[in-house]
């Protein structure tokens, strides 16, 4: 798509649910359903972007099914099959000012409490008990660190977000 930074992939085109043009979505929101929150959708098709509706969706088994407009028989479904499905990330719903979606944290500078800059965040990933900072350490990282692992938790470890200076700080021993 033109700039990465103004779209974000939601799900993935699957395999067609029978022959009447539906097909089975992969959605990777929180709730399985949350996909179908957005509208429209935008696909990245023999390089250009196109643009589709969903006419109707439904709960199947343990996944989702959707009808496309303009998407009728199978072989219109085949054409869109692994395809990732993107929306524009005005999309996205207004977070309260102490919230974040992960892709503004990545790029963000990570520094101590004590001023020390960890380098830069270069994923997050969740795991279990808590979403992690994957922090790229400065070319030069004086305690010899390529990354660093941090565990995202608000108030205990990260003290607090600046969107306008691009800086997370941090409650965090250096050398670990």
């Amino acid at each position: 798509m033109s700039n990465a930074s103004d779209t974000l992939v939601v799900g993935q085109f699957g395999a067609p649910h029978g022959v009447q043009g539906w097909v089975r979505i992969t959605s990777y929101t929180d709730d399985l359903t949350g996909i179908f929150d957005y509208s429209p959708w935008f696909v990245e098709q023999g390089g250009q972007v196109k643009t589709y509706q969903v006419e109707q969706w439904r709960k199947q088994n343990k996944g989702v099914v959707a009808k496309i407009v303009g998407i009728d028989n199978r072989d219109q479904v085949d054409l869109l099959k692994n395809l990732p499905i993107s929306i524009k990330a005005e999309q996205l719903p207004e977070l309260a000012e102490d919230e974040f979606y992960w892709r503004d944290l990545i790029g963000m500078q990570v520094i101590t409490e004590q001023g020390y800059n960890l380098g830069n965040v270069k994923e997050l990933f969740e795991t279990g008990s808590n979403d992690v900072l994957l922090v790229q350490a400065n070319h030069n990282d004086a305690f010899g660190q390529k990354e660093r692992m941090i565990p995202y938790l608000q108030s205990q470890v990260v003290k607090s977000v600046d969107r306008e200076a691009k800086t997370i700080q941090v409650d965090w021993d250096p050398s670990f």
